[in-house]
């Protein structure tokens, strides 16, 4: 190895296991790699698997100074594509993969790439942060939702009613019980989800530095809280628009998409008149009933407006999603299905907005809600205020904005820890 190689800093990345945790992980690692950094980047083996589907063996070699690793998660091995049971992935990575880690870091600090400089983990995989404690390595915690997501799970919040206003959460204010993460509305303090989120929490304030994927004026309020109890945070978000500073040619193969991307649905997009289309997507782990999907399926058809729905292969509790042909006779002119899509190519069509749906779904309230969405008076004031952020996000990751400089000093503390660990 050239000594030029030999001296970068090398962090380790590590993931939570599910796709809404690996984009973001993903985007900051392309980020940390363009100033310089080797870049280890280590999934579960059960998710290598499933982006070797959805990308293919080559896309999964990296580079030479960015490189793809895997541990165990500690379940059952299976190769099925979808979602696993979040409940046991949480209880068996927090409990089954430190051991691994520090397995895999030892391997890398006898191979042929730099010394392993320090660690990024996901907020909620703080086995790193005692790996690092038992190597000596610095490890940051990385927290790619919202920093409210984040205050809310240091606190117990019993079951109830759902509109009950919340107003004892520092720097949260006109919070409803519905706002708060359902992991925390329980009254078992021995759940599994409120025992793992609010342990997790706890956890990063253990760490070096918590990064959060948010910006200071999004979030100032919750943002001086934390700092008041734990200082050492950095605000780098929207990741995706401060990785629009790096070039994409370097990275087209760097995606982390856990299912096969769609594009066609992009070239579909591409011919609808701008905010026409109303864009459905249930994430990664939400699930549904047979009887909810279709009532779904029914107010976006009687909505009359154009839309592109996702619709997971198992988005359906138990079964395959089935809709029925009438459905598809009803939408052909107007409406494009699919399994998964490039999301952030999807949004990146413009800023949206989001309404909210009762969990007991039927298709007249989904109907109305699309249709006030797009034609109602609250859509408009919405879209406004949605129009105002984008462009406060946009200022944020511009060359002198709080994330673009917070990322700056983010890597100059990291630099610095390089230089001490090679003196």
């Amino acid at each position: 190895m050239g000594s030029i190689e030999a001296q970068k800093p090398h962090v380790v990345c590590i993931p939570y296991p599910s796709q809404g945790h690996v984009n973001p992980m993903t985007q900051l690692a392309k980020l940390l790699h363009s100033k310089g950094f080797h870049i280890t980047f280590v999934n579960t083996e059960f998710n290598h698997r499933r982006l070797v589907r959805s990308k293919g063996a080559e896309a999964m070699k990296g580079f030479p100074d960015f490189r793809f690793e895997t541990i165990p998660d500690g379940l059952p091995q299976s190769d099925q594509d979808a979602t696993q049971d979040i409940p046991a992935l949480c209880d068996s990575t927090r409990t089954t993969c430190l051991a691994p880690l520090l397995e895999l870091i030892t391997k890398l600090n006898s191979s042929d790439v730099p010394p392993v400089t320090y660690f990024v983990s996901d907020g909620v995989m703080s086995f790193g942060i005692e790996a690092g404690r038992l190597l000596g390595i610095p490890e940051f915690q990385f927290w790619p939702a919202s920093a409210c997501g984040f205050i809310s799970y240091e606190k117990f919040v019993n079951d109830g009613t759902l509109d009950t206003p919340i107003d004892w959460i520092s720097g949260m204010s006109n919070m409803r019980l519905k706002d708060i993460p359902s992991f925390r509305r329980t009254i078992d303090p021995n759940d599994i989800m409120f025992d793992f989120m609010g342990s997790e929490a706890q956890n990063c304030l253990k760490s070096s530095a918590i990064i959060f994927n948010t910006f200071d004026e999004l979030e100032h309020e919750v943002l001086e809280a934390i700092v008041a109890k734990f200082p050492r945070i950095y605000t780098l978000g929207p990741l995706n628009l401060l990785g629009r500073h790096v070039p994409e040619s370097l990275f087209s193969s760097l995606r982390s998409s856990l299912w096969k991307e769609d594009t066609n649905c992009i070239e579909w997009l591409n011919q609808r008149e701008p905010k026409s289309v109303v864009y459905v997507n249930y994430g990664s782990v939400t699930v549904m009933s047979d009887y909810h999907l279709k009532e779904f399926a029914w107010g976006l058809a009687n909505s009359k407006h154009p839309f592109l729905w996702i619709v997971r292969p198992d988005v359906v509790m138990g079964e395959s999603a089935v809709l029925p042909e009438e459905f598809f006779e009803e939408v052909k002119d107007r409406g494009f299905i699919t399994s998964w899509c490039p999301k952030d190519r999807v949004l990146s069509h413009g800023w949206g907005i989001g309404v909210e749906v009762n969990p007991n779904v039927y298709h007249d309230d989904v109907a109305a809600l699309v249709k006030e969405m797009m034609e109602g008076e609250n859509g408009k004031k919405m879209k406004k205020k949605a129009l105002e952020w984008r462009e406060k996000a946009h200022v944020a990751t511009d060359v002198g904005g709080s994330s673009y400089n917070n990322f700056d000093r983010f890597i100059e503390e990291v630099r610095s820890i390089s230089v001490s660990r090679r003196a």
